[in-house]
């Protein structure tokens, strides 16, 4: 199954896209991970981080992964897998290039946040690279500060953590109001 929910950015105007909870391995995520990984080739050149992530990672109760599709076409997304108990990891936010600037990364960090912090998670960190300026702007504009290096396979990368917000008890589930049978 997959849930789905419309999204609006932060000013509440529609992105024109429909955010998607899915697998990890659903057909939907393949277009997000080519424009990662050839994105990471332009800024890093070679390197294998597309490789040190599973399905498993991302599966309910643990995790979760969103999509963004825009006219059929996947344009964002992202998800979170377990760190620790209280403490969750976002991985793999990217938006299209001809996208970028929509909101939809917000509308993509809005889905997993609220759904890590429905999981019980209390904290979020997240690394991103040197070359990723406007990712770090971006970060620290939704409230993500610096924290220590907790990854040791790269020592250039730049991490940053934020405590979630819990949302009220009753309220309802997100992307779960809308569900459609898979083809």
């Amino acid at each position: 199954m997959t849930q789905t929910d419309e999204g609006m950015n932060r000013a509440g105007q529609s992105t024109g896209g429909e955010v998607r909870r899915v697998r990890f391995d659903d057909e939907a995520v393949s277009p997000l991970l080519v424009g990662l990984g050839e994105e990471y080739a332009a800024r890093y050149g070679a390197i294998d981080e597309l490789k040190h992530t599973t399905v498993e990672e991302f599966e309910p109760p643990d995790g979760a992964f969103f999509v963004v599709v825009v006219d059929g076409e996947t344009v964002a997304g992202g998800g979170f897998r377990r760190l620790t108990h209280e403490t969750c990891e976002i991985k793999r936010v990217w938006t299209s290039p001809a996208h970028r600037r929509r909101g939809l990364a917000g509308v993509v960090l809005d889905a997993i946040e609220a759904v890590a912090a429905d999981a019980g998670y209390r904290v979020a960190w997240l690394e991103t690279g040197p070359s990723q300026p406007e990712a770090v702007a971006f970060y620290e504009g939704r409230g993500y500060r610096p924290i220590p290096l907790y990854n040791p396979r790269y020592k250039e990368a730049l991490a940053f953590g934020r405590p979630l917000e819990q949302r009220p008890a009753g309220s309802d589930p997100p992307y779960a109001s809308q569900e459609t049978e898979e083809a």
